[in-house]
């Protein structure tokens, strides 16, 4: 007769580094506008994205790694000269040597048109600008 199985049990303990979480804030300067309006074009958030998710891999990994692919990238509002961005990345998924991330970049503050030269606010919520999943791969 063979033990019973304890069915309470995990079969295997969740890996720690699902939904590990980082944040970078960056001041957007007025030398990277690329558009009329002080806009700012998406691949500057794309770099951002590349920032946090190189920190990503080197506390989970001990290794930079590299951006394999983005799945899925929305711009979703402008980013502009003079605003403070929120770029974040969590670890959604943890292959052998692959990583998804879930990542956002969301405007803070922002200058305020027409106002006096260097005028800004805090946003009352922050705006998300873009949003994207991707995944890194370590040695």
């Amino acid at each position: 007769m063979t033990a019973p199985i304890d069915v309470t049990a995990p079969i295997d303990p969740p890996d720690p580094r699902l939904g590990l979480t980082l944040t970078h804030r960056r001041y957007v300067p007025y030398s990277h506008a690329h558009y009329a309006g002080d806009l700012v074009d998406g691949a500057y958030v794309l770099g951002l994205f590349g920032d946090v998710a190189t920190e990503m891999c080197i506390r989970t990994d001990g290794d930079e790694g590299l951006f394999a692919s983005y799945d899925d990238v929305q711009f979703v509002a402008p980013v502009r000269a003079g605003d403070v961005i929120e770029v974040t990345a969590t670890v959604t998924r943890v292959g052998r040597r692959s990583r998804r991330l879930e990542l956002t970049a969301s405007v803070t503050c922002r200058s305020v048109a027409g106002g006096q030269a260097g005028a800004a606010e805090v946003l009352a919520e922050p705006l998300l600008a873009t949003r994207a999943t991707g995944t890194v791969v370590v040695p």
